[in-house]
């Protein structure tokens, strides 16, 4: 059963994704909120969500494919897992890519077998490889010309988020600060900024 932080994160973002139904941070979020608590059937919608909105979201995929494995659907889980390491594998998404072959071989199948091409993680035409799962940007990305803060978070940010992913969140970020109210000279608010942020970048 759920506790009271987890309920309270569920509220959050069920609200987040009620507001803007196309934010698929918000689904996202919600889901992974779901799926702590242990309520894997209800978020296997709010992962399909997810996908519809962006279908380079490889970290949705590995999370929906636990979900179906969870609630004993087999199949689905296969066929989403094999769909999601492809995905992984042309992004060059390391950790969601040999997160869902280790699920698949543990459901007696192997991933899928890919053309050499297909699993080259340099990056591209743009000099950089955002790290985002999800990002549209591909082999077009370009790196921020400098930390966007002069802290740790900024630092990671810098080298790991490409400039549209960035702007993205920017736009992102002031529907989550006027949605949760948030007055970010308050500390506690600041933190759940933080943490919006860190999600929709794939940084935690």
């Amino acid at each position: 059963m759920a506790d009271s932080a987890q309920l309270e994160r569920i509220a959050q973002f069920r609200k987040m994704a009620n507001d803007d139904p196309e934010n698929e941070l918000g689904h996202f979020s919600l889901g992974k909120a779901l799926m702590d608590a242990g309520e894997y059937a209800e978020a296997i919608g709010s992962f399909e969500r997810t996908i519809v909105l962006n279908p380079q979201f490889s970290k949705a995929f590995q999370l929906l494919g636990t979900c179906y494995i969870k609630t004993g659907q087999r199949d689905l889980a296969i066929q989403t897992l094999k769909r999601g390491y492809k995905v992984a594998s042309e992004r060059g998404d390391t950790m969601p890519r040999e997160e869902m072959a280790r699920l698949l071989r543990e459901l007696g199948e192997e991933p899928p077998t890919l053309e050499r091409a297909g699993q080259e993680t340099a990056a591209g035409v743009g000099g950089f490889r955002c790290q985002r799962p999800g990002c549209y940007s591909g082999s077009r990305a370009v790196q921020l010309p400098a930390p966007p803060m002069n802290d740790e978070l900024g630092r990671q940010i810098y080298e790991k988020i490409c400039a549209d992913c960035w702007r993205e969140w920017l736009a992102v970020g002031i529907k989550v600060i006027n949605e949760m109210r948030l007055d970010l000279s308050d500390e506690r608010a600041q933190q759940v900024y933080d943490n919006y942020m860190k999600e929709y970048l794939g940084l935690d």
